[in-house]
């Protein structure tokens, strides 16, 4: 029975594209042969099996040197890039078995401080790790329920919960602070004295998104009855805010400048300050340890500094 005629991928191997590259060199099929230690009739054999392969030619028979084609130029380039990717590939595997991991998923929490995130994964990069890192953007309970489903091995500004399952281990980012603040030009930035429910509930709340995809996700500070107009980010939910759209909780680091320059207005509320414990949280699993990556990003976050700086929201209100 007789075998199928070879595919593209059957004749683009490295040894092919070596050999391709070292026609070009020398710019003649006898050179190549001899530098390849191959009989002449062995490499031009080769070179046609991968022309009909893809059904194109490589190379300009009408002259005596070895010329490229149009599409033996674009194959040449093409396969420079694949086998510097094969060379990477080898040496990211080489790596990951000291211990490093492939891939590294952050979930971060829109109350974290995106700026200090970067600089810490620029920090990470410095070090040349075979890791490749992957951020998320997730809200309130979408933040956890990230790493719980797999979705992420690092959590940033998680809820504290004690109710999470065994293998899941938490730390204190730290404690960050509430302000109910609305534009100058709102309804309630006129209205003096501490604001009641009632009067809260007649206006719009600007509320983020949970991201959570299991239930129905956690709503915090809305009234029953109250319009809400949801957003996707917590930046989104301050930009509304500064045009007037709503009121709401938003953290007092992330607005400080604009408290200061007068483009939002603090309201103090009968109803108790907001104040949450945030935190971090990783999978642990009896018995292993972390990888290389993940106790590299572990050992950061012990420092009180890092910690702080990651809930600290340094916007310029002239943005």
């Amino acid at each position: 029975m007789a075998g199928h005629p070879p595919t593209p991928r059957d004749v683009l191997t490295p040894d092919a594209l070596g050999m391709l590259q070292e026609i070009a060199h020398s710019g003649s099929f006898a050179a190549a042969a001899r530098q390849l230690d191959l009989v002449p009739s062995a490499l031009t054999y080769r070179v046609r099996a991968i022309e009909e392969a893809l059904d194109v030619l490589l190379f300009d028979r009408s002259s005596r040197q070895a010329r490229l084609t149009e599409a033996g130029q674009e194959l040449l380039r093409e396969g420079e890039r694949l086998l510097n990717d094969i060379d990477a590939v080898a040496n990211r595997v080489k790596r990951v078995a000291t211990g490093w991991e492939p891939q590294l998923t952050l979930a971060c929490d829109g109350i974290i401080n995106r700026t200090t995130t970067l600089e810490i994964c620029g920090d990470f990069f410095a070090l040349q790790p075979p890791t490749r890192l992957r951020l998320r953007d997730e809200i309130m309970t979408g933040t956890l329920q990230a790493l719980v489903l797999g979705q992420a091995d690092l959590a940033l500004g998680v809820v504290m919960d004690t109710s999470t399952q065994a293998d899941i281990q938490q730390r204190e980012l730290g404690v960050m602070n509430f302000v109910y603040a609305v534009a100058p030009h709102h309804p309630l930035a006129a209205v003096e004295g501490p604001l009641r429910d009632e009067q809260v509930r007649q206006h719009r709340a600007v509320a983020v998104a949970d991201t959570s995809q299991r239930g129905r996700g956690m709503t915090v500070n809305l009234l029953p009855g109250q319009d809400v107009f949801t957003v996707p980010t917590m930046q989104a939910k301050v930009d509304a805010q500064l045009r007037g759209l709503g009121a709401g909780y938003l953290p007092e680091s992330m607005v400080k400048a604009y408290l200061d320059s007068g483009m939002l207005v603090q309201k103090t509320l009968e109803r108790p300050p907001r104040v949450i414990r945030s935190g971090y949280a990783w999978r642990a699993a009896p018995g292993t340890r972390p990888g290389r990556a993940l106790q590299w990003w572990l050992d950061r976050l012990e420092s009180p500094a890092t910690r702080r700086a990651l809930l600290e929201q340094a916007y310029s209100a002239a943005r």
